[in-house]
């Protein structure tokens, strides 16, 4: 690829998802502004060019990334700028930024919900950021870190409602093992991308509770048509197929893969552990913790039936124990 006609990138984030899409970038050749605020994996990436934190074991060419911790510097020059941090921090990342973004392409890799705004992040850009929503895109489907770092085959979809800006984004990450396809749904997508990590959650629980693979498949078949029910009545949008990629797809690797951290932390509450040692457990943010709570207010506000949903937030935020809970859900679950 000829680098001098590339799109300049940026970068925010630096845990799995944020690595791996920097070993996307460089490996299609493309040069990353890299805005890392960790002192620690800063110097790994420098002198070793490994994040010493996140897949370690991730090479990155350093002839194609720059790592810095001023935002400003990250982004001011680059075309497509990839917000790949969790949604809990995001916040923090961009206060110090005063270079507008208005002009950029700015694409969510986030896959989760401002906590306390219950805005996705495409929402929360649009409104904070002026950012115009034909410049708004979002990367989303299966597509564990770990996978897409080593560099194995994944299937990812582009959202946005300009067509020309969700191809520039496809034109830069696609690859051979990179697949992308496009898509207009962008408030779609996005909430399917939150909506599966609750469901991991429950997923995770059953699991933890040692229920079995029959009873596992009833459970996701709920949470499948649970999510579509919310999104087509939240969402409206002619011709959605809910069994692609980016939502069927993306829900059934987060509920049965054991790389999904909002599976972990199920597991752990169905083992017996509380939701505080649950969360001080993990070392990776899981979304479906915050998600939880925004999908229930909000489904609530439309008088949609969640009892799956409602479960996870149960456990979560209102002290019912993870076996008492799912035994509930086990009287009304067809």
């Amino acid at each position: 690829m000829n680098t001098e006609s590339s799109p300049r990138c940026a970068v925010l984030g630096y845990g799995s998802w944020a690595t791996a899409i920097v070993k996307t970038l460089t490996f299609n050749r493309h040069h990353v502004n890299w805005l890392v605020l960790n002192d620690d994996i800063h110097e790994s990436l420098t002198t070793r060019c490994r994040n010493s934190k996140y897949l370690p074991w991730c090479y990155i060419d350093s002839d194609y990334f720059t790592v810095s911790a001023d935002i400003n510097e990250v982004v001011r020059d680059a075309e497509i700028v990839i917000l790949a941090m969790p949604s809990a921090f995001m916040k923090k990342f961009l206060d110090p930024l005063t270079v507008s973004l208005k002009d950029k392409i700015v694409v969510s890799a986030v896959k989760g919900i401002i906590p306390g705004d219950y805005l996705t992040i495409v929402e929360h850009m649009n409104k904070y950021y002026d950012v115009p929503m034909e410049k708004l895109a979002v990367v989303t489907g299966p597509s564990h870190a770990e996978e897409v770092g080593q560099l194995q085959l994944s299937y990812l979809t582009v959202a946005s409602e300009s067509m020309e800006s969700a191809e520039k984004v496809r034109h830069t990450l696609a690859n051979e093992y990179f697949r992308c396809s496009l898509s207009t749904d962008v408030l779609g997508v996005e909430a399917a991308a939150i909506m599966k990590n609750i469901y991991a959650v429950a997923v995770g629980i059953a699991v933890g509770l040692r229920y079995g693979d029959n009873f596992l498949a009833v459970l996701i078949a709920g949470c499948a048509a649970e999510m579509k029910r919310f999104i087509d009545e939240a969402i409206k949008m002619d011709n959605r197929d809910i069994n692609s990629a980016a939502y069927m797809g993306d829900l059934l690797v987060t509920c049965y893969s054991p790389l999904s951290r909002n599976r972990r932390l199920g597991t752990l509450m169905g083992k017996g552990c509380s939701v505080k040692s649950a969360l001080n457990e993990m070392t990776m943010v899981a979304e479906g913790y915050y998600a939880a709570e925004c999908i229930r207010l909000s489904s609530m506000r439309r008088n949609i039936e969640m009892p799956i949903a409602d479960m996870v937030w149960s456990v979560l935020y209102n002290n019912v124990s993870a076996r008492e809970a799912m035994n509930n859900l086990i009287q009304i679950l067809k």
